[in-house]
């Protein structure tokens, strides 16, 4: 790890366990003596975590891809800003739950193809990528059973149904082979256990 601290991200679809894979590797460099901010978009800030009710709570329809790209894009940068960059700063490591690279699936890909406009967005406002993200991969409609099966309040996207689920997992094996220095890609179809010590053995690489 260097001085300005390791930036790891977490990646997948909806019920991918991803979440759950931040905690346990959060909880284990932790046990381990490092200082760790875990976190999650969008969220992870006062600001950023307003937005968030917005856009993952409501009708699917609520939004336009368009408006949802700029509401993300301000709280990442309020996130950018208030957690990520000090937290960085201060040699710590940063555990985030997505970041920018759903937002070119979700925004993107899911309603049109937006991929440009979120990478000029992204280059304009954001200019910051992980130093690692970890993929991990499951199969749609065992991930969206997965997520359905939590009975939250943020069940926008879920609400979009498995084709969606089906083309954000094409998308986001795309984006691993667009960008193979800092993707490495983890079976998710597997207990808990077994995906958390491949994580564990690629962080730890990291390092």
């Amino acid at each position: 790890m260097t001085k300005s601290g390791l930036f790891l991200t977490f990646e997948g679809i909806d019920g991918s366990g991803k979440s759950s894979q931040a905690r346990m590797l959060a909880d284990r460099l932790r046990d381990m003596g490092h200082e760790v901010v875990l976190t999650r978009e969008p969220g992870g800030s006062a600001g950023a975590e307003e937005i968030r009710r917005l856009v993952l709570e409501g009708d699917p329809d609520r939004w336009s891809a368009e408006t949802e790209l700029l509401l993300f894009t301000a709280a990442r940068r309020d996130h950018l800003e208030r957690t990520i960059e000090p937290a960085l700063a201060a040699g710590k490591v940063v555990i985030c739950d997505r970041f920018a690279d759903s937002t070119r699936m979700y925004q993107g890909m899911s309603r049109g193809n937006l991929r440009a406009l979120v990478d000029q967005l992204h280059a304009l406002m954001i200019r910051r990528e992980p130093d690692l993200t970890i993929l991990i991969d499951m199969d749609p409609q065992t991930g969206l059973a997965r997520a359905k099966g939590r009975q939250g309040t943020e069940e926008r996207f879920e609400d979009f149904g498995l084709d969606l689920q089906q083309k954000m997992r094409d998308g986001f094996l795309a984006l691993a082979d667009e960008f193979p220095d800092r993707f490495r890609v983890i079976d998710g179809n597997r207990d808990m256990d077994s995906v958390a010590q491949d994580v564990t053995d690629i962080v730890l690489k990291a390092f």
